[in-house]
């Protein structure tokens, strides 16, 4: 929690879904959403260290700013985790910066979407082939850091069900 909004991470491989729900709820809450910012900032998968860096660092800087916008909880279509799984698959190395930029942000509740919706490609997206691989890394991941998550899988409509039901139990807040 930041400034008393929650935050939520949708977490998980490419082509699952995240990106559309982080912005349904976000409306349906009435409140905002930060999304991928790499897809902002880069044109293909052919990346530096340096590009890595600028991607965790503007990811951060977009959460904290957004976090004043937010009303009472918000929606991150990712996290600096998923930079560092990139940045180990696409540069085999991950910058120490990242380790430190995961240490400025603690999402109160993690979704991690599994890879069974159909794949949707958009030029940026390359690994449709790895996407069951790339899943169990992200959940590694997870259970490395003893973070706790919600599973998000079966259609669209189930997903958004699932996490609306349980974005609803973050949403009550303790009367003072």
């Amino acid at each position: 929690m930041i400034d008393g909004v929650k935050l939520i991470c949708f977490y998980g491989p490419e082509s699952t879904g995240k990106t559309v729900l982080a912005q349904r709820l976000a409306a349906l809450y009435n409140t905002v959403y930060v999304p991928e910012v790499a897809r902002e900032m880069i044109i293909s998968n052919d990346f530096t260290t340096a590009d890595i860096i600028r991607i965790g660092k503007a990811q951060t800087e977009r959460v904290l700013q957004k976090v004043r916008e937010a009303n009472k909880i918000m929606f991150c279509d990712t996290d600096v985790i998923t930079t560092q799984i990139y940045s180990q698959y696409y540069l085999k190395e991950v910058p120490d910066v990242l380790y430190d930029l995961e240490k400025k942000i603690m999402y109160d509740h993690y979704f991690l979407f599994h890879p069974d919706v159909p794949w949707v490609g958009d030029g940026m997206r390359d690994l449709p082939h790895r996407r069951k691989e790339m899943f169990e890394t992200f959940r590694h991941e997870l259970d490395k850091r003893k973070i706790p998550y919600t599973n998000v899988q079966g259609t669209y409509a189930e997903r958004e069900k699932l996490v609306d039901q349980v974005t609803a139990t973050l949403w009550v807040f303790p009367t003072l």
